[in-house]
């Protein structure tokens, strides 16, 4: 016995450091881009490279808002966000309607929106920037946020994370007179709190990203978003190492937080909701 427990600790401990040298190769990139960006332009570029900041310096991050329009990017981007936690209110009304009530055509319908989980977003862009442009919502901020409103991959993570939620718990409060929204904002929601920190951490990160589309519908450079204004400054500042650095710190540093914190939600989510 003294033997295995001496075997398993060993392994453990070496597991141990191999998963710590491996975070510290993983985030050396992290560090020196968060490093660099509050660098002087001439540091930067330093052999051998500096991890820590010899003049340390908040002029790129200055220079990204009263230079450059990231001010306008951020505003763009947080209305995206905000916008985003309202599709993810409808997704989970929708996931909710699929997993408690009974209704014609009911297992077609979800059927047909996992079908649409299995075509590429690429493939639809074009139609649905058609549709935009026949509505008059091509080139504004509507045409950005309504595509993003309903989610497939949403609706079926709470439809299935939902079905496990007693029916009767839902019919006792219908007999004690509750209505539907009372019902789901007051009994279905405090349950659902696992699906929701994920679906709610997953969101923000596809929202906070949102490159793409937003390229793609808007020829305002009033309304592109903090990721399209990285690209631009990437183009625009192609030498200016440290003022790209700045611009990808901002871009990157919120998603590390929100994930470091919340990461034990991701997984409990997807393991509550039948994925594992």
């Amino acid at each position: 016995m003294a033997t295995v427990t001496k075997k398993s600790r060993f392994e453990k401990t070496l597991v141990t450091i191999l998963l710590i040298i491996g975070g510290i190769i993983v985030s050396i990139p992290f560090l020196w881009m968060i490093s660099s960006s509050f660098k002087p332009e001439s540091e930067v570029l330093n052999i051998p490279p500096t991890i820590i900041p010899e003049n340390f310096t908040l002029e790129n991050y200055v220079n990204l808002f009263e230079s450059l329009n990231f001010a306008v990017y951020l505003r763009n981007t947080l209305i995206i966000v905000v916008f985003s936690f309202v599709g993810l209110l409808f997704n989970a009304m929708a996931g909710y309607g699929f997993a408690k009530f009974d209704f014609r055509g009911k297992e077609k319908v979800f059927y047909f929106v996992l079908a649409t989980m299995m075509i590429p977003g690429q493939v639809t862009m074009i139609p649905v920037y058609l549709l935009l442009n026949e509505m008059g919502l091509t080139n504004t901020m509507a045409g950005i946020v309504l595509p993003g409103l309903a989610v497939a991959f949403s609706i079926f993570l709470f439809r299935q994370f939902m079905t496990t939620i007693p029916t009767d718990l839902i019919e006792a409060a219908r007999l004690d007179g509750a209505g539907e929204f009372y019902i789901f904002f007051r009994l279905i929601m405090p349950v659902a709190k696992p699906i929701f920190a994920v679906q709610g951490i997953l969101t923000f990160i596809a929202a906070w990203n949102s490159f793409l589309w937003p390229l793609i519908i808007a020829n305002d450079e009033g309304l592109y978003t903090l990721s399209v204004g990285l690209s631009l400054l990437q183009g625009q500042y192609a030498n200016n190492f440290a003022l790209q650095m700045a611009g990808a710190a901002f871009m990157v540093v919120p998603i590390i937080i929100i994930f470091s914190f919340f990461q034990k939600y991701i997984v409990e989510g997807f393991t509550m909701s039948g994925i594992k």
